[in-house]
């Protein structure tokens, strides 16, 4: 349209006058009007406007002027850009800050420290009201921007706000940053969530260590609910170690669970796999005496191992150990 224009407008300077100064002047006229359609420099009065609206603090007013300052030249301008963003910091708005900057650091890497800035103040923010959806969507940004940031205080919200939602991996890296940071200091209850975290990846092994930790933390009368999970992630710690061959380990995991007798459920089944052990072991009385606490602690029924150890048990103490050697079984 505007070539159209320009063409036109060149045909008639050149009828009524004939003068090529007048042409290239009409040239020089529509290039400097129609400039602003390609330009990526802002208008400087809606950014004046809105930094006038600024020092009244009329962020409404000012996001208005700045906004139409993008739109008129300023989508690639990293000064306007800065300023929609901490307008909306300024705001409370932590989508629409994270985007914008995103858009401003594109032109302007050295933009990053300010982004990070108002996230961090936004994660405060929303950490003061107890908005953890809030705090856990600015440290997301925050983290697009510089990896690793961390700020205090910030690690338990968020480490809890992550397990509630069931993200468990990630609650694990702010409750392992919570607990190294104050070591001396960590309440029980935080190591009982860490370790229950570690339980819910599956990191029996790890998630045992803070069991046992946090058991050791409480009162005696307390320890029911953690004695319970030690019992369970010992017993499937030491089928996974059976899997691969470490009985011997498997083992002591196994006597874990039955010194402390939780679950009830699965007493029964922990004795049969030390019987089994054992028994693979060529530790024949042993492995006997664990085959008899089945059938005597079995709660559910007698499922098939129940009977199995009772078979075994009368073939040891009737025939006896084959007097192989050790690692040849009974």
């Amino acid at each position: 349209v505007i070539v159209l224009r320009l063409i036109k407008l060149t045909e008639i300077y050149s009828r009524l006058f004939g003068n090529l100064c007048l042409i290239l002047l009409a040239l020089t006229s529509l290039l400097t009007a129609s400039a602003g359609c390609f330009s990526t420099v802002a208008d400087e009065s809606f950014v004046q406007r809105g930094d006038e609206a600024m020092l009244r603090n009329d962020l409404d007013a000012a996001l208005a002027e700045y906004k139409m300052a993008v739109q008129r030249g300023g989508s690639e301008d990293p000064s306007v850009l800065v300023r929609v963003a901490h307008t909306h910091a300024l705001m409370g708005n932590i989508d629409e800050t994270g985007d914008l900057y995103l858009q401003a650091v594109t032109f302007d890497s050295e933009l990053i420290d300010q982004a990070v800035s108002d996230l961090i103040q936004l994660a405060q923010e929303a950490m003061n009201r107890s908005d953890l959806f809030g705090l856990a969507s600015a440290m997301e940004i925050a983290k697009s921007f510089r990896p690793g940031v961390t700020v205090d205080g910030m690690a338990l919200p968020l480490a809890r706000h992550y397990f509630e939602n069931g993200e468990y991996a990630t609650a694990l890296s702010y409750y392992q940053s919570a607990i190294s940071d104050r070591p001396g200091e960590t309440i029980p209850e935080v190591i009982f969530e860490a370790a229950s975290a570690y339980d819910e990846v599956g990191d029996c092994r790890r998630a045992l260590i803070h069991y046992e930790r946090y058991r050791d933390m409480i009162a005696s009368w307390r320890r029911g609910e953690v004695d319970w999970k030690i019992g369970n992630c010992s017993i499937k710690l030491a089928r996974e170690l059976r899997f691969v061959d470490a009985d011997e380990e498997a083992l002591e995991h196994l006597e874990r669970a039955v010194l402390i007798g939780e679950p009830l459920s699965l007493q029964s089944l922990a004795y049969f796999e030390i019987g089994m052990i054992l028994f693979d072991l060529n530790r024949c009385e042993e492995a006997r005496r664990a085959f008899l606490k089945v059938s005597e602690t079995d709660k559910t029924g007698t499922p098939p191992f129940v009977s199995r150890a009772s078979y075994l048990a009368d073939e040891l103490f009737f025939v006896g150990s084959s007097g192989g050697a050790r690692g040849t079984g009974c």
